[in-house]
């Protein structure tokens, strides 16, 4: 079949396929998109979510020792506070990032937001491995981390908003949800890459030679791997969706102003959405392995690698949830994960205290296919609930807003509720309440699955 429209490139008639709905109906695929372009869009979406997390990874991963370097507190739950403290401040910048990067993505192309960003963001990683410890500058060593997390938390924010609407904007109509789970595997990812190298290092250094200078290698690896992902940026085009805006000359001056005077309602769905996904992800796949060490009383060794056995099924099962929204459609999926969590996190939890590590990783795989429930659909769910003009800047500031608030705290909070309660099942509780309030906002919103992405 072919399209009555024009290129919005050249003027030229373009042929492309049509996907069919599930309700049987037909979705235009965005036009004159052939494969070898995909493969292209696919790797560089990739590489920048994985530079972003692979950090997150590493600084969860390597709390106890960052602690001691940072922060030679001598109570050792106060220093893990201070730690995890830095990285929730670190999120509070990414609200501001969402706007800024969102507006540049809807004004001047996600091609070149998403180029920046991924420059910004892996050269301040980089940075991280050059800061001197606490013992050779006192309390400048902190204040110079702090300052480089907050450049991160601003690059980065615009990252996976970014990379999901490119994606999503590149998409065969009916598998817009595989193509999106490319981005939450990415991160994944970089966790796994985090995990190994932890594991790596605990194993074959010293803790006078991880406290020393073995926590920063990790760090070094940033700025080669962004410079890539950069590289591969700049060679492509902006999406089909974005050129054709532009043609039409309906590019939004003032997307943010736009998004919170007409789109209010799907906005504050968005943020509801994502909640489980902010309080999950960092709970579940970021601090777990602190969380066994600390409160479980699990070897470090042992607790890096059942988290990066997990790690491994759920980057698998994250396409099988991006090809099962498609069938089924996004309300159904993400619903399914938080009636899942809302039942079984407490007893999972408890599982845990078996101290059994065969036990502990079915537990992990458990709860990691749980979250890929939520983490698969959500990228298309969320690009497809905004329509063109404010896709990045819907995207971006829902999905920052709620990480600010609950994703980046989740680490400190699931300390701390320990701390107050005096019970390690604290952390289940408070992702059962992110479940319960995703799931309210998932049922009110419209399905999108079904429906061709919208300009207006």
């Amino acid at each position: 079949m072919t399209s009555d429209k024009l290129s919005r490139s050249g003027g030229a008639p373009l042929t492309t396929d049509l996907g069919p709905t599930l309700s049987g109906q037909t979705r235009p695929d965005p036009a004159g998109v052939g494969s070898r372009t995909r493969r292209k869009v696919v790797l560089a979406s990739f590489i920048g979510n994985f530079v972003e997390w692979f950090d997150y990874a590493v600084y969860g991963y390597l709390a106890t020792t960052i602690a001691a370097a940072f922060f030679p507190d001598s109570n050792k739950q106060v220093a893990l506070l201070q730690t995890f403290a830095l990285f929730a401040v670190s999120f509070l910048v990414r609200p501001l990032g969402g706007f800024v990067w969102g507006s540049l993505g809807d004004r001047i192309g996600r091609r070149t937001a998403l180029s920046w960003s991924i420059l910004i963001m892996s050269l301040a990683t980089f940075s991280i491995a050059l800061i001197p410890s606490y013992d050779r500058i006192g309390y400048g060593a902190p204040i110079m981390l702090l300052v480089i997390r907050v450049i991160q938390g601003f690059s980065a924010s615009g990252e996976y908003a970014g990379a999901s609407a490119f994606l999503v904007e590149y998409a065969p109509a009916n598998r817009r949800g595989l193509f999106a789970a490319v981005v939450p595997a990415s991160t994944a990812a970089g966790l796994l890459l985090g995990s190994l190298l932890a594991a790596l290092l605990s194993g074959l250094l010293d803790d006078a030679q991880m406290n020393s200078w073995g926590w920063r290698l990790p760090f070094l690896l940033a700025a080669p791997m962004g410079l890539i992902g950069r590289y591969i940026r700049t060679k492509l085009e902006d999406t089909p969706a974005f050129r054709e805006l532009a043609k039409e000359d309906e590019v939004v001056k003032a997307p943010a102003s736009a998004l919170f005077r007409n789109y209010w309602k799907p906005l504050l769905l968005a943020a509801g959405a994502v909640l489980l996904n902010a309080v999950g992800f960092y709970v579940i796949l970021s601090y777990m392995p602190t969380y066994l060490t600390e409160e479980i009383g699990l070897g470090r060794t042992e607790s890096y690698l059942a988290t990066t056995i997990a790690l491994l099924t759920y980057i698998g099962f994250i396409f099988l949830v991006g090809m099962a929204s498609d069938r089924f459609g996004r309300k159904k999926v993400l619903m399914t994960a938080s009636v899942s969590f809302v039942l079984l996190t407490v007893p999972a939890f408890m599982l845990l205290n078996t101290k059994n590590f065969a036990v502990i990783l079915l537990v992990q795989i458990l709860l990691g296919g749980m979250l890929t429930l939520n983490d698969g659909t959500l990228p298309s769910f969320l690009a497809e609930l905004f329509p063109t003009k404010v896709r990045y800047s819907g995207f971006a500031v829902s999905f920052n807003l709620s990480n600010a608030l609950f994703g980046g705290t989740a680490p400190f909070m699931a300390t701390l509720l320990i701390a107050w309660t005096g019970t390690d099942l604290a952390p289940a509780y408070y992702l059962m309440a992110a479940a319960l309030i995703s799931l309210v906002a998932v049922a009110l919103a419209h399905e999108t699955s079904r429906d061709a992405l919208r300009h207006e």
